[in-house]
């Protein structure tokens, strides 16, 4: 809606990035950002912010509420963001079955459900999803947000081994049925937006790295994902960490992967799947083998310490169903990470935030699309649970 300039048409270009300037302070200040408020942290004139806000109200993006609090003249009106209007569709696609959360505008969830499906039905059935909420919600959708296991460009699943997709223009089919522009993204880039949105102020490098069925590793920079020109950034899973007599055989034929050491898989048993929930995975962990979870600390620590004196990361995030690993997993890859290597910091090393919601970062990376704003962190946390 304000995200595309047109480079012919530059006052409409300013136009656009000024209702997004207006539109992400009240964003970060619903309920009680006003008009003036506005004004003096954009330096635009009274008159110029007026018009933004009206602007704003007239798409549904921005309510009027109460007044506020009289600083000596006459009481402003405070300015929210309009939960009652727009929505963002988004699934969680995963192998046999997608997480499908409705997200209003103000962040918080409607609506959260999961959809079964097999491999030969997998197709037929997001699409009803779509289409469903398309027929129920019509031009309220603003943005449809998937998350899916594998590389995307946005537009295509590049390639996708979990699913057994490989460039499959997926956006433009759901776009065709739902009529709202379509964003894919990577299941562990979601999860790295996620966590950098619950950071009031973001900035620098953070490292975010998935262990699941899986290893697979994204970078966040001031709070913006960092992709990397050919949308490969954080394939890890694959990198070779350990060698000799030690090295295992992994799924893609080599010996000595990440993957094939710090993978749940190998560190809790042949049982382990992405598709387990959290209390069998707690399960697992209390019958596994201690020293296979410790050999995946040390695989782990080793890619960490690689990396981080690479980025010089502000610090690095641990998550997935790993975070059920318990506290003695990760002081290990602190430990075995943590010796002294001339000239680098060790950065701080812990489990991503239990408070993020599933479909937080594939909500966050649509609405970003569609406005070119972001969500407050008290905001992505109103994501957790369906309001009643």
């Amino acid at each position: 809606m304000f995200t595309t300039d047109d480079a012919l048409d530059t006052q409409a270009a300013v136009r656009r990035a000024n209702l997004r300037r207006a539109l992400q302070l009240v964003f970060q200040a619903s309920g009680t950002q006003t008009r003036a408020g506005i004004a003096r942290a954009t330096g635009l004139t009274a008159a110029t912010s007026s018009s933004l806000v009206a602007e704003l109200i007239d798409s549904r993006l921005v309510v009027e509420g109460e007044q506020a609090v009289s600083t000596g003249g006459k009481r402003a009106t405070t300015l929210s963001v309009d939960g009652a209007h727009h929505l963002i569709l988004v699934l969680v696609v995963q192998p046999t079955s997608a997480h499908v959360a409705l997200v209003a505008l103000d962040g918080t969830a409607l609506d959260a459900r999961t959809v079964a499906y097999t491999p030969a039905t997998r197709d037929r059935v997001l699409d009803d999803t779509v289409a469903e909420a398309a027929a129920r919600f019509g031009a309220r959708l603003l943005a449809v947000g998937v998350q899916l296991p594998g590389t995307t460009d946005g537009r295509t699943v590049l390639e996708s081994v979990q699913l057994e997709w490989q460039d499959v223009p997926l956006a433009e089919r759901f776009e065709a049925i739902a009529g709202a522009p379509v964003l894919l993204l990577n299941d562990v880039d979601a999860e790295a937006i996620a966590e950098a949105g619950m950071d009031e102020t973001p900035s620098g490098y953070r490292l975010f790295v998935h262990l699941g069925g899986g290893v697979g590793a994204a970078v966040t920079l001031d709070g913006e994902l960092a992709p990397g020109p050919r949308d490969r950034a954080g394939e890890i899973g694959h990198v070779q960490v350990v060698f000799g007599d030690a090295a295992r055989p992994c799924r893609c034929g080599q010996r000595g992967c990440l993957e094939s050491a710090a993978a749940l898989g190998p560190m809790l048993g042949e049982d382990f799947t992405d598709e387990l929930d959290l209390p069998a995975v707690r399960a697992l962990v209390a019958r596994a083998h201690q020293g296979q979870i410790d050999e995946g600390a040390r695989a782990l620590a080793r890619a960490v310490k690689l990396i981080s004196a690479l980025l010089d990361p502000i610090e690095v995030v641990i998550g997935g169903p790993a975070t059920e690993l318990g506290p003695r997993f990760l002081e290990r890859v602190r430990e075995e990470s943590g010796y002294p290597a001339r000239g680098t910091q060790q950065p701080p090393i812990r489990y991503a935030d239990p408070r993020v919601p599933l479909s937080a970062g594939a909500a966050q990376a649509a609405l970003t699309a569609a406005l070119g704003v972001r969500w407050s962190p008290q905001q992505l946390r109103a994501a957790a649970a369906p309001r009643p």
